[in-house]
């Protein structure tokens, strides 16, 4: 498999690049969509791909299909670094009426725009991160975390555990080595709501960011603890250490599992042969053999699959910023069916789109993503969509699906969602709006 060798840029002031003209009046309508990405910093190795996944697809909607509804996309990104102050800053120069919605690509930066974005009446998408409890569309009506939220994430790793061992975990022990931030610790609740529930230990390792410093975690998981699963929830570099201390002190990889965001091809080649049967969850799928991923390289690279693959084409990553572009795309054509095609829309009327949005297996077979992951829809209460994930393995060159689609236990989840949620409107003053 060839991997592309990304250069992390030195760490400065958040970059700010135009990539398409901004409209005059004069112009045809041309909805605006903002870029919060990370091209520098130690995050920079995952966050590269998925940008590029999201401009690929960008471009592809322009090229071959002029647009949306007849209004051509463009953009503009700020690099965050994967800091949550520059996050802030990038938001504030990018914002405006028109904005399509922003994609923060962080927990802790999302944490530090819900109030903002809600107030500016602008869609946050935090597809499988963020605040969990933002599903709860009473409450958070500009946040949307389609298809699936950490807990829920959280839920089908338990449920695939439990199959492995014949159905119950009474007794099991399992591990959590997590990034020691706000994304992190977002699994903690549900995992220790289930242990009560399942009968299983459950041991918490912490891992200060960036994440190179793991040795003594892994020793006293290989030598003390000695757990029958380990999952974890890392990011960037955290991962691919991770896989190499637990190789060190000879954990199984087949009882090592990620969260989507710790299974991607930088995660697992700097490890080399060591990383060979470690799993993760995802999805969406991983591989080239899709007719959008297809269609990207002819309409963006000319034809040329080589000069594609150099840019991460076909990766997890990159796959997954197509996908989420796509979901964003479609929140705009569903907003378009409601207020009108041929214009610009504001955030406000794009958020409309967002809570009609429903993808069938017809719909995302019409963007060429037959197989390529399950059906959404989302409502005024429900911002997750009812998502589901499968298990995905390392075999040394690529990842391949080893377990069929798991569907979260939605109601403890749904009813954990909300509490929480309702919380958070108590101590903000929040009055929970009501859904029809």
């Amino acid at each position: 498999m060839r991997f592309k060798s990304l250069c992390i840029a030195a760490a400065g002031a958040a970059l700010l690049t135009t990539a398409a003209a901004l409209p005059t009046p004069a112009e045809a309508q041309e909805q605006y969509i903002p870029l919060l990405v990370y091209k520098s910093g130690p995050y920079a190795p995952n966050g590269i791909p998925i940008a590029q996944g999201w401009e690929d697809y960008l471009t592809l909607i322009n090229e071959r299909d002029g647009g949306v509804g007849g209004v051509k996309l463009i953009w503009e990104e700020c690099d965050t670094g994967y800091n949550n102050d520059r996050g802030v800053e990038c938001y504030e120069r990018l914002k405006r009426d028109t904005a399509a919605g922003v994609q923060p690509l962080s927990t802790g930066i999302t944490y530090a725009l819900i109030d903002r974005a809600t107030q500016d009446k602008i869609p946050l998408f935090t597809s499988g991160y963020g605040r969990t409890s933002a599903a709860y569309g009473p409450v958070f009506p500009y946040v949307f975390s389609a298809p699936l939220t950490y807990w829920s994430g959280a839920d089908v790793i338990t449920q695939y555990i439990a199959d492995q061992e014949g159905g119950s975990l009474e007794g099991k022990r399992i591990a959590l080595v997590y990034h020691d931030s706000a994304y992190g610790k977002e699994p903690i609740a549900t995992l220790e709501r289930l242990a009560e529930e399942e009968g299983f230990e459950l041991f918490l390792f912490p891992v200060a960011h960036p994440g190179l410093e793991q040795k003594a975690t892994w020793l006293q998981i290989g030598r003390q603890v000695r757990p029958d699963w380990v999952a974890m929830w890392g990011w960037g570099v955290m991962n691919s250490t991770a896989v190499k201390e637990a190789a060190a002190v000879g954990y199984p990889m087949d009882r090592f599992i990620g969260i989507w965001w710790s299974g991607s091809e930088p995660d697992v080649i700097p490890a080399g042969a060591d990383a060979t049967g470690y799993k993760a969850l995802s999805f969406h799928a991983p591989g080239e053999d899709y007719v959008v991923l297809q269609d990207i390289v002819e309409h963006v690279y000319g034809g040329d699959a080589e000069a594609a693959r150099d840019a991460a084409w076909g990766q997890v990553l990159y796959n997954r910023g197509v996908f989420l572009m796509a979901m964003q795309v479609e929140a705009i054509r569903a907003a378009q069916a409601i207020h009108g095609e041929g214009q610009t829309l504001t955030g406000e009327q794009i958020r409309d789109g967002w809570e009609s949005l429903t993808l069938t297996e017809e719909t995302l077979a019409s963007l060429g993503m037959d197989g390529f992951t399950k059906p959404v829809a989302i409502t005024c209460e429900d911002h997750e969509g009812g998502g589901q994930a499968f298990v995905q393995q390392w075999d040394g060159e690529s990842w391949n699906i080893i377990s069929d689609w798991y569907m979260p236990r939605r109601g403890p989840l749904k009813e954990a969602y909300k509490a929480d949620a309702l919380a958070y409107a108590a101590e903000k003053g929040i009055t929970p709006r009501t859904c029809e």
